[in-house]
């Protein structure tokens, strides 16, 4: 009876600060950034910042500690506008027997602008089969070569091939004309510049397979069994080399913010690790020429919400945020509340976060990220990454723990779609942190004008915001950091 009794008095301050996270909360504040407004938070926009100081500002009131720059709570990240010049940029191959020029627009076009104007060269090696198998041969003598490869399925098997260090990736372009044509257009625009990419090689071009087939057969290679082969092989081609030559103007300069808000822990030892939650703050902005996502207008509505998408998520780890600042006593590990940007152009605002930490980066044990759950089934919440490390059967253990929640997470149902390699917790991964990423999946607003906040299920959120309190909470408290399967370490992060 006194072990239950002490049992009951230990959970009732965790009971008290998951019941703090409450739908009138929740729908309160995605009104707030999901606002006509914030004109859809697109990376970068003066709303975008509007809602960080939004975030920053809730922070202080919640005592956190400023994680950002310069004793804030916002961290900076920069980003240029690029214009790549196509008139001044050609390609070539020479050696082999296999000398041809490709012209810009005609047969190639630059699809990454995280070049300087300058010379690229290397020996051409053709890639067969998927990116996603186990690479035949050392990947160390794919370095400074020009790869020819089929498009990555996914964020992780483009990091994988950068990783090789090449010279040049040349993916194999299989658009129709008037895709491809619409393709070359978009990549003259000023874009902005990936800030987490370092600038310089690899160049990344798209060249046409009509144009890049009778190449191959020069040297001896058909590109149509390369595409289709099952083995993941390189072939280097007869010593032929490819040059480029790419010519890249700088248009303007800007930044984007991240919010940094952290939670000491109160155990003298382990208060020197971290458990991260997380959600990107951004979305894509107004529909329009320069709108991204495929956003279109809708008559007189042309503002891009993203009340779910993900604007459920920030304001999920604004809700934990305040559960845990009214605890006593705090949980024994330290905790970090990020709200990122960028995620929609490419992870920016994460991956510069990854990379930029406010503490040391193996002094974080987990990742908890949380992208979209304001809509879809009432009682079920989607946990990518579970199979991957224990995590998983923590958050089993914490879901049995809590009927009361009706809430079931489950593993990953949309392999097919990858998006363990599309939200910001992968950031954390490929640094080596165990990751869980709740999502309850798309729907038809995604991306859409009609992603509103009289959308936004407050009540549903509500009770899967408390499911990844309490187990942020049992991370936090348990004696263990979360531990990686192993072989998924090895694929995830030493990328094997």
């Amino acid at each position: 009876m006194l072990a239950l009794l002490l049992l009951l008095q230990a959970q009732a301050p965790a009971q008290r600060a998951a019941h703090t996270i409450a739908p009138e909360d929740i729908r309160r504040r995605i009104g707030i950034i999901a606002d006509d407004s914030m004109r859809g938070r697109d990376t970068p926009s003066p709303e975008l910042d509007k809602v960080a100081q939004y975030i920053a500002g809730e922070y202080r009131r919640l005592g956190l500690k400023p994680g950002g720059d310069r004793g804030t709570f916002i961290q900076r990240y920069s980003i240029d506008w690029m214009k790549i010049v196509g008139d001044s940029s050609v390609a070539f191959v020479h050696g082999g027997g296999a000398d041809i020029t490709f012209s810009y627009g005609t047969d190639f076009a630059l699809v990454d602008n995280t070049f300087d104007s300058g010379d690229y060269a290397g020996d051409l090696v053709l890639l067969s089969g998927s990116l996603g198998g186990a690479l035949a041969g050392d990947s160390a003598s794919l370095a400074g070569k020009m790869l020819i490869i089929n498009r990555p399925r996914n964020r992780g098997e483009l990091q994988r091939v950068l990783a090789w260090k090449p010279e040049g990736i040349v993916f194999v372009g299989t658009a129709p004309d008037s895709i491809w044509r619409r393709n070359v257009e978009r990549s003259m625009r000023p874009q902005l510049r990936d800030p987490s990419r370092p600038v310089g090689p690899p160049v990344l071009l798209a060249v046409r397979a009509t144009s890049l087939q009778p190449v191959l057969a020069r040297l001896g290679q058909d590109l149509t069994a390369a595409q289709n082969a099952t083995t993941l092989e390189a072939k280097p081609l007869a010593g032929a080399q490819l040059h480029v030559h790419a010519r890249i103007q700088s248009q303007d300069h800007s930044s984007a913010p991240n919010v940094v808000g952290i939670l000491e822990g109160s155990d003298p030892t382990l208060k020197n690790e971290y458990v991260v939650f997380s959600g990107h703050m951004d979305h894509v902005g107004v529909a329009g020429p320069r709108g991204s996502g495929g956003c279109r207008a809708k008559g007189a509505d042309s503002i891009c919400n993203g009340a779910d998408d993900d604007g459920s998520g920030t304001v999920a780890v604004v809700e934990i945020a305040e559960a845990f600042a009214s605890m006593q006593p705090r949980p024994k590990r330290s905790i970090i509340f990020l709200n990122v940007s960028g995620e929609e152009k490419g992870l920016w605002g994460s991956e510069y976060f990854s990379d930029h930490p406010a503490v040391p980066i193996n002094t974080i044990v987990a990742d908890l990220n949380i992208d979209m759950i304001g809509r879809n089934w009432k009682d079920t919440i989607v946990a990518i990454g579970k199979e991957h490390s224990d995590l998983g059967a923590t958050l089993n253990r914490v879901g049995a723990a809590h009927p009361e929640l009706n809430m079931r997470p489950i593993d990953d149902i949309w392999p097919q779609e990858s998006f363990y390699f599309r939200s910001d917790h992968y950031n954390f991964a490929r640094k080596g942190v165990p990751i869980l990423f709740f999502f309850s999946g798309t729907h038809a607003d995604y991306h859409q004008v009609s992603d509103s906040p009289d959308k936004i299920d407050a009540e549903k959120e509500s009770r899967v915001a408390q499911l990844i309190f309490y187990l942020g909470l049992e991370v936090a408290n348990s004696a263990e950091r979360p531990k990686w399967n192993p072989d998924s370490y090895k694929r995830i992060v030493s990328g094997n």
